[in-house]
């Protein structure tokens, strides 16, 4: 009679990051829930820096045959502007720039099949979960784009990117010029949203959907993945370093005239 099954220890990349919550189950589905202190995450400069390295790890771990990616309560909703530091500052806004660019690439770099399951706001950097394959969503959430134009700042993050791709530029420039949440139906509506599910179950859901793509082949898998990913992927690669570098400019150009205003 066998035993009980026992799970190689995790690996050490999973205890690694502060804000993210990392499991893996026995069939190899990784489980990456976004969290500040068990709840809703509050992003800041540290996560910024730190999700370039967490991504590249969870793309290059063969071990993980599909990625959820979710957050705690919210996806995300809440930033810390401050811990940025000056964002008019070049030197600064340059590591900001490389690590943008590098998060997305990172993203876009896991060659296994990536569920998005968003509860609640989806309100900041939701073209994470953009790049996801699939995006199961609970009944009850938005999305929106906080940090950018009705900040002063151009969506340079790789928000228009992503959205364009799922959604069309026309309707992308139309709600990022003028952010308001929109529902998961509506997102659904635009090709965004695949999956409308109850409040509280879009984790259950991908790992429903997860059990499914894994009755293919690995390779399959792998290469599917791929190939789903490269146009978005090409795109990323073309624009998103450009339109950084947009918003850097802008960002300098805003601290000047909240410097100006102060005197």
């Amino acid at each position: 009679m066998l035993g009980p099954i026992t799970l190689p220890a995790p690996p050490a990349y999973f205890a690694k990051y502060a804000h993210l919550r990392m499991s893996r189950d026995a069939d190899g589905v990784l489980l990456v829930e976004m969290h500040t202190n068990g709840g809703p995450i509050t992003f800041d400069a540290t996560d910024h820096e730190q999700f370039v390295d967490a991504f590249y790890e969870i793309g290059r771990d063969r071990n993980n045959t599909i990625v959820i990616l979710t957050g705690a309560g919210d996806y995300m909703a809440e930033i810390d502007f401050a811990s940025f530091g000056n964002v008019g500052d070049a030197n600064v806004w340059s590591k900001v720039h490389d690590e943008g660019t590098q998060i997305l690439e990172n993203l876009a770099n896991i060659r296994v099949p990536v569920i998005a399951a968003i509860e609640g706001r989806a309100h900041i950097h939701s073209e994470y979960a953009l790049l996801a394959n699939v995006i199961v969503a609970g009944r009850s959430a938005t999305f929106n784009d906080l940090p950018h134009f009705a900040g002063g700042i151009v969506p340079g993050d790789g928000v228009f990117t992503a959205w364009s791709y799922r959604a069309g530029a026309g309707r992308t420039e139309a709600f990022l010029l003028d952010p308001q949440p929109i529902s998961a139906r509506t997102a659904a509506e635009w090709g965004v949203v695949n999956i409308i599910v109850e409040d509280g179950q879009a984790v259950a859901k991908a790992r429903a959907l997860a059990a499914i793509y894994l009755q293919q082949p690995a390779v399959t898998r792998r290469n599917t993945r791929i190939h789903f990913i490269q146009p978005l992927k090409e795109r990323i690669v073309r624009e998103v370093g450009y339109s950084l570098a947009l918003e850097g400019a802008s960002a300098s150009a805003l601290v000047q005239q909240m410097m100006a205003k102060a005197t």
